[in-house]
């Protein structure tokens, strides 16, 4: 088993280092549908996507899929962000996992992000010709992870991401795989490994491209504009957290996770969360993106985040649980990101 876990550690960190092992700046700006890496639920954002190594259920299919095989048997969950407010962009995803066998569990996620409603501009009407389009983005992932007894959880999902607005459209798909290890006299120490957004390029096409202009000769033509692929934002996961665990009820998490990034900086960064027994979680972190001195770069997340969850039993014997969690991003200039969730365990 130990030679397996092994195996199974080396393929995903190989992957990794083959095609994500970048972590370079000069090539910020060259990947596209960089909506995948929004975390749409309030959990992973108060965490910053630290939580690799011990996140299950349907929010580990946006994180380490493995962890979806470590949920009691089913949950489904709906979250809300509004994005660095005011922008006025929100996300909205919905997200099911549930048991399938003695060690597997399957899940799906939808994301969707509104952008509201953007003027119709033109060279010959710069200030807007009183039209209005709203874009659409919108991604679905299909995910299965099995346990190989209580140590270790493997998954795969893949993922379908769709652009577009009336007269243009991408599509492309992205495949995420991870691994999850726990260890320890009460499985307090636990790593996860995942890799994520490995997949084709997109390109847009569509009769947006296509422009009438005025040949040499004085005849009106149709010219179609060759636009460029663009690769999706793939990055590396490496987590670590251990369980502090005083009596039965309080449980301290430190976590620390480093990210590497293709098309951008490399990110390292430590959280904990707290929980009392299953009713109560306080959680916080903090990420550093590699490289940007005295914080001159142009995100705009400064780094710190927050969030709590509440988990109200529906029955006596607590088999159903209903969660509502909230998470806080910082960011400047802007007010912040805000998620909710609501979710049932059953």
């Amino acid at each position: 088993m130990k030679k397996s876990i092994l195996i199974l550690f080396v393929i995903l960190a190989g992957l990794g280092n083959s095609t994500l092992w970048a972590g370079n700046p000069d090539r910020q700006g060259e990947a596209g549908a960089y909506e995948l890496l929004i975390n749409p639920w309030a959990k992973g954002m108060a965490m910053n996507s630290l939580n690799a190594s011990y996140v299950r259920g349907v929010e580990a299919l946006r994180v380490n899929v493995a962890g979806i095989g470590r949920i009691r048997k089913s949950e489904a969950m709906i979250g809300h962000t509004r994005w660095l407010v005011p922008s006025g962009v929100s996300v909205n995803a919905f997200g099911y996992a549930t048991r399938v066998g003695e060690n597997g569990a399957f899940g799906f996620e939808l994301m969707a992000l509104d952008l509201g409603e953007i003027r119709v501009t033109t060279t010959a009407s710069p200030e807007g010709t009183g039209a209005t389009y709203k874009p659409n983005f919108f991604n679905l992932g299909l995910g299965y992870a099995h346990n190989f007894g209580e140590k270790v959880s493997v998954g795969v999902l893949v993922r379908g991401v769709a652009e577009s607005i009336s007269d243009l459209s991408a599509f492309g798909f992205g495949i995420d795989g991870g691994v999850q290890y726990v260890t320890g006299p009460q499985n307090n120490f636990k790593m996860g490994i995942a890799v994520r957004n490995i997949g084709s390029p997109m390109k847009f096409s569509g009769d947006g491209l296509s422009t009438q202009l005025t040949s040499p000769e004085g005849t009106s033509l149709t010219y179609d504009v060759r636009l460029s692929r663009f690769e999706l934002p793939s990055l590396l996961h490496i987590g670590l957290s251990y369980d502090f665990i005083f009596g039965e009820n309080l449980v301290l998490a430190p976590v620390a996770n480093f990210t590497s990034n293709s098309f951008g900086r490399d990110v390292i960064g430590v959280g904990g969360e707290f929980k009392f027994r299953e009713y109560l979680g306080l959680r916080a972190s903090y990420a550093y993106e590699l490289g940007d001195s005295a914080g001159a770069g142009d995100n705009a997340f400064t780094g710190l985040a927050a969030g709590a969850s509440l988990n109200v039993p529906l029955d006596k014997k607590g088999n159903n649980m209903l969660s509502l969690d909230y998470g806080y991003r910082h960011s400047n200039p802007f007010q912040g990101s805000h998620s909710i969730g609501v979710g049932l365990n059953f």
